[in-house]
């Protein structure tokens, strides 16, 4: 890794001493909190240098597990690389612009779609660049809710291993969409992001794709914001990726391990604080954030989760959960506060921190200079959940636990392809107006006399809530699962998560079935009202969602999790309430 000298003098046109001066004091810790961290810095100083030599004997004695470790910190050089790739990135997105393209539709899923998203929420689309779309969902209403002109848009696919199933199956779909419009170059319509010599590579190169972005493959899907997967889409929006890059530039150079203690390390003082309080029992970190930043705590969410939910310990992340008085909190928080320098103050937001933190709850306050400095924080987090994992005695580099719910979709699959239906265990109780519930064998041994909408019961303090939705993007259906949260949140007092599938199966579903046992989880699915085809598969989307959503409910039950599936007979918001009025009715 360069040393801070370099980082702050090798692009002088990025300003990077001014910004990482701006970053010195961007992290402010809770009174007091210094001395209950003083016993960790030993090994949050260790995971620091760790990270810049590329040692990662921090993370694992096992000399095994060091060979993979050492080809999973590419991150780490990520802004140095795409410092020296702006040109190329500015020159593509110029001529996608002068092209003729109105609307910019990227396929992922994990990491590698997230990013993006918060750039868009966060920093935008330029005025006069093309419009942006994130589709990480095989739902027939959100496929559909994604369709744009075809003869002008661009689809952007965006998958490290080149063969995960939503965005390749997405592809087949829009390319179909292109071939049945007419536009005999369909490949001029395509670009491909992903790693080298990965089968999406080689398909793009034979069927002569627009474009290819190669990522080094060192470089995980979480944390992938700062390469190509994260500055290609920001460039098509019209973004400074100038300044973005600049911004994660100078906050490498402010968190160098040795120029400061640990504690005044505005990378590796988070981590610290993050590993320590869930060692202490405050495991779930949750991100207080005003509308502008919304989005970055889902990335934040799937960052922490699929890094440090593991062998049975973690970080649960709360993001997006509504603002409440301290008594609706357990002992078991550690806030993180962020907000936008020169930001409009948001009275009530602020007043309910002050609260919590006269209530003498733990509070971490960020300062986020700009917008821009998006990149700054992408790589503040990165840097703090590698420290954390460290401190945790946890491997924040692999996922352990990804890859059941995808064989056992794979595996339901397979049979639909044999016999023509998915097999799917017969539900065990049905709720009035069709909606089927199914319980884990853990669930059903702690409920011997009640059914599965009594599950919100078996809620205690120090566990967590988690509302799993394979539906729509319907604002109706959100509003009920929103609800419902809150709900459970401010009954129950425990810490909640929402997460879309088949989203979070690529992030969050890491903690879900390897973190602690702590967690309670809710799986809806629905019947869509209308399917749509995958090219080239006997399957449809309908039906690759629902293996999805089975699938994952058959890895909770083998991580042995107290969880219920409701499959509703259609994605009903009248369905969806009837449901949660039955299971609040347990609280």
């Amino acid at each position: 890794m360069q040393s801070a000298h370099e980082l702050l003098t090798r692009w002088p046109a990025l300003d990077v001493p001014a910004k990482r001066a701006r970053l010195h004091h961007s992290l402010h810790l809770p009174p007091g909190l210094v001395d209950t961290l003083s016993r960790s810095t030993a090994v949050a100083d260790r995971a620091a240098n760790g990270l810049w030599r590329a040692d990662p004997s921090a993370w694992s004695a096992a000399p095994d597990v060091q060979r993979v470790i050492a080809d999973r910190l590419g991150w780490m050089r990520s802004p140095l690389l795409m410092a020296d790739a702006i040109d190329r990135l500015q020159t593509f997105a110029a001529r996608i612009k002068d092209g003729g393209f109105t609307d910019i539709v990227l396929l992922g899923m994990g990491g590698s779609s997230l990013a993006p998203e918060v750039l868009r929420a966060v920093i935008g689309v330029a005025p006069g660049w093309p419009r942006f779309h994130m589709l990480d969902s095989t739902d027939p209403a959100a496929v559909r809710a994604a369709a744009t002109p075809p003869d002008r848009t661009l689809y952007v696919i965006a998958s490290k291993s080149g063969t995960t199933i939503e965005p390749n199956s997405l592809a087949a779909h829009f390319r179909k969409r292109l071939e049945d419009a007419g536009v005999s170059q369909w490949a001029d319509h395509f670009v491909a992001i992903t790693d080298e010599a990965t089968e999406l590579d080689r398909r793009a190169r034979a069927e002569h794709f627009r474009d290819v972005f190669i990522n080094p493959s060192d470089i995980g899907g979480r944390y992938s914001a700062l390469s190509f997967f994260g500055m290609v889409p920001a460039a098509l929006m019209g973004q400074d990726v100038t300044e973005i890059i600049g911004w994660s530039l100078a906050m490498l150079a402010a968190a160098e391990p040795g120029a400061a203690a640990a504690v005044a390390n505005p990378a590796v003082a988070l981590g610290l604080v993050m590993g320590v309080g869930a060692g202490e029992g405050r495991d779930k970190l949750t991100v207080i954030a005003p509308g502008a930043l919304d989005a970055f705590g889902l990335w934040i969410e799937q960052l922490i989760a699929e890094s440090t939910g593991k062998v049975g310990l973690g970080i649960v992340p709360i993001a997006g959960e509504p603002l409440a008085d301290p008594s609706a909190y357990g002992s078991d928080r550690l806030f993180v506060h962020m907000r936008v320098h020169g930001a409009p103050d948001e009275g009530w937001r602020d007043a309910a921190v002050r609260a919590i933190k006269a209530a003498q709850m733990p509070v971490v306050d960020i300062d986020v200079a700009e917008p821009a400095a998006l990149g700054a924080e992408f790589m503040r987090w990165e840097i703090a959940t590698a420290v954390a994992g460290a401190i945790l005695g946890i491997d924040p580099f692999d996922q352990p636990n990804v890859q059941l719910a995808k064989d056992a979709t794979n595996r339901l699959l397979t049979d639909y392809k044999t016999t023509g239906r998915l097999p799917i265990a017969t539900p065990e109780s049905e709720l009035a107006g069709g909606i089927a519930i199914t319980l884990t064998s853990a669930a059903r041994l702690a409920l011997p006399a009640a059914g599965g909408e009594a599950l919100l019961s078996l809620l205690h303090q120090g566990d967590y809530f988690a509302l799993l939705a394979y539906l729509g993007p319907d604002i109706e259906l959100a509003d009920e699962l929103h609800a419902l949260r809150a709900a459970v949140r401010n009954r129950s007092r425990v810490a909640t998560m929402f997460g879309y599938g088949p989203r979070y199966l690529h992030s969050t579903g890491q903690l879900h079935k390897g973190g602690p046992n702590s967690g309670v989880f809710v799986l809806i699915s629905a019947t869509p009202r209308e399917d749509l085809p995958i090219p080239g598969e006997p399957f449809s989307f309908g039906t690759l969602e629902l293996a999805q959503a089975v699938g994952d409910f058959a890895s909770l039950e083998a991580a042995g999790r107290r969880a219920i599936h409701a499959h509703l007979s259609s994605p009903d918001p009248a369905l969806l309430r009837a449901l949660a009025d039955a299971l609040l009715a347990h609280t």
